[in-house]
This record gives C-alpha cells, sequence and structure tokens, in this order.
C-alpha cells in the first residue's frame, strides 16, 4: 500500500481538547472528545474513517462505527477557505479501550483503495475511564516494649525514646524499628501503621556473651556462679551474658570469698581469687577470727585486773 507524502497536498494535525498533544498520536479515555483538526489543500472535504479493535479491516465512520468504509460509511468534514478542517470526535458508542488508527482521506476510499489516494494518519489511544477518590489520611501510632526494657528505640533513622514508649501523629505506611541496649545485641523490624489504629511491637532483645575464666589461689575451690554450682578451680563458663556477676568461692581451711566479675562481650575475663587462712591465737587449737580474738584478750585483761590480790594484806 502507499503512502504518499501530504506536504504536497494536505497537511494533518491534530490535538486533544483541552490538552496540547504531539501530532500523529494522542491518548484520551473511552468517553470523553476528541478534536480532530488539519489542513487540506487538494479538496474541499476530507474524508474519515477509523480502524482498530474489532473493527472491520477496510474501516468504518467516526461517527457510526455500524457503517463500513468499503460501503460508503465515512465521516465527511468541510476544509474551510482557509484550507483548515477540524471534527469533534465522541468516543462512545460500541468502542473497546486500545490503540486505534484514524484515517484522513482526500476522497472517499476506504483502507483497501488507498494506493491512488492522498491521506494520513492519526493514532488514539482509547482507555477505560478511572475514578481516584482522595480520602485524608488518618495517623496511627506504635506502642512499643522491650524485653528487658529501658531500650532505645529508632524509627526510620529517627531515635524516639526509651522503652516503654508510645509514638503517636505517625501516617499509615511500613516503618522499620530498631531497638538496642547496652550489652545487648541490636533488634530491627519492619512494622506497619494502619489508618487510625494502634500498632503494638514487643522485642525480646537476646544478651550479647562473653567468656569468664575463674581460678583460685589455691586451687581447687567449690566455685557458685550466680547461686549455681559450676564445679571446682580453675573454671571457665563461656556464653556468658555480658554484665556483671557474682562469684562464691570455699575451700576448707580457708574464709569464703565472694566478688563480683564483669563480663564483657566477644571476650575472654579472668578473675583470680586469693583465699586466705583465718588467724590462730597462741595455745588454740581452733582458729579464731582476728576481731574475736581481739575481744578475747581484752575480756581477759579486765578479769585479771580485778581479781588480782593486793599485797600485803
Amino acid at each position: 500500500m502507499e503512502h504518499r507524502n501530504l506536504y504536497t497536498g494536505f497537511l494533518i494535525l491534530f490535538m486533544l481538547a483541552g490538552a496540547a498533544a504531539a501530532a500523529g498520536s494522542t491518548q484520551s479515555y473511552l468517553g470523553n472528545t476528541v478534536k480532530l483538526s488539519g489542513y487540506s489543500y487538494s479538496s474541499s472535504t476530507v474524508y474519515l474513517f477509523l480502524t482498530g479493535p474489532n473493527l472491520p479491516a477496510n474501516g468504518v465512520a467516526l461517527d457510526n462505527i455500524y457503517r463500513g468504509a468499503d460501503q460508503g460509511g465515512f465521516t465527511e468534514v468541510s476544509v474551510d477557505d482557509h484550507d483548515h478542517w477540524e471534527y469533534d470526535w465522541g468516543t462512545t458508542g460500541g468502542l473497546d479501550a486500545g490503540t486505534y488508527t484514524v484515517w484522513v482521506v482526500n476522497t472517499p476510499t476506504d483502507r483497501s483503495h488507498l494506493s491512488q489516494a492522498e491521506y494520513s494518519t492519526i493514532s488514539v489511544t482509547l482507555g477505560n475511564p478511572s475514578i481516584s477518590i482522595a480520602t485524608p489520611s488518618v495517623p496511627g501510632s506504635f506502642d512499643l516494649r522491650s524485653v528487658p526494657a529501658n531500650a532505645s528505640v529508632v524509627i526510620n533513622g529517627d531515635y524516639k525514646g526509651s522503652t516503654p514508649l508510645t509514638v503517636p501523629g505517625l501516617s499509615p505506611g511500613p516503618y522499620t524499628i530498631t531497638f538496642s541496649r547496652f550489652d545487648y545485641e541490636k533488634f530491627s523490624t519492619q512494622a506497619t501503621i494502619e489508618a487510625g489504629a494502634i500498632t503494638e511491637v514487643t522485642a525480646t532483645l537476646q544478651p550479647k556473651t562473653g567468656t569468664l575464666v575463674i581460678n583460685t589461689t589455691p586451687a581447687g575451690a567449690q566455685i557458685l556462679l550466680d547461686g549455681t554450682s559450676v564445679g571446682t578451680a580453675p573454671v571457665t563458663r563461656p556464653n556468658l551474658a555480658a554484665g556483671n556477676h557474682t562469684i562464691n568461692a570455699t575451700l576448707d581451711g580457708y574464709i569464703p570469698v565472694e566478688v563480683q566479675a564483669r563480663v564483657i562481650a566477644d571476650q575472654s575475663v579472668t578473675s583470680t581469687i586469693e583465699l586466705k587462712k583465718p588467724s590462730v591465737l597462741p595455745g588454740m587449737s581452733a582458729p579464731v577470727p582476728i576481731p574475736v580474738t581481739i575481744a578475747a584478750c581484752a575480756g581477759a585483761i579486765l578479769i585479771f585486773a580485778f581479781c588480782r590480790p593486793r599485797s600485803g594484806q
């Protein structure tokens, strides 16, 4: 099929009513009116027909898709004294969504007989109309808690406070929440705010861990760690929660000792406990603690002072 150069015949331009459009193609919605216009220098009338989805191959009239162009079904548009024509195409009456071709010809010729005619085309894409209803956004809020409490909270990169925590006035949508606490692993999660609702999030934080090595001098003492027996020194306890721990060491013949040891995350810490024997008074078979010994001696001295007989009596 020959497509003649229309610059020597007539020039076709068009626009979509109410908006500028590039020559040769446009987009609109079914039911809208598409404004077609152009110039013809070789005839006083232009003949329009349409091809596209579910239409006959040879075309139909724009104003009546049931009139075939091969049977004289054209939309005839007059050209004015300035060689200009225009036509308002109402896109109703059984058209489907899709891309259509408007044929503009200088003679009443259908698509199958265009070889001897001057013509141009306009591509029009018609979509189904849609309705968009804008609704006001109702804010929601977070109710945030953690185990243990007093964890710092960061939402989308902004610090908000410490748990337990309520964060109001948030726009609906997804958020990233990060909980952090000293000596505990960070915990991050995604949570979504629903319009007008309270979203509850509880984070269980896992403690960071380290290793504690317990030695005693002398060795062999029984060790309680946080009230639980862990064996005889030297003792190594891995995977302990970072933080302070209480150690009790007992060994026959030595004074029991209680100390605090701090476990550091991802490190090994050694606690060495020096055990001491209690003091013993001369002539006594059993060891007596020093404070008791001092008190006993003071008592003996006083008794002697009051009971000694005077000389010469």
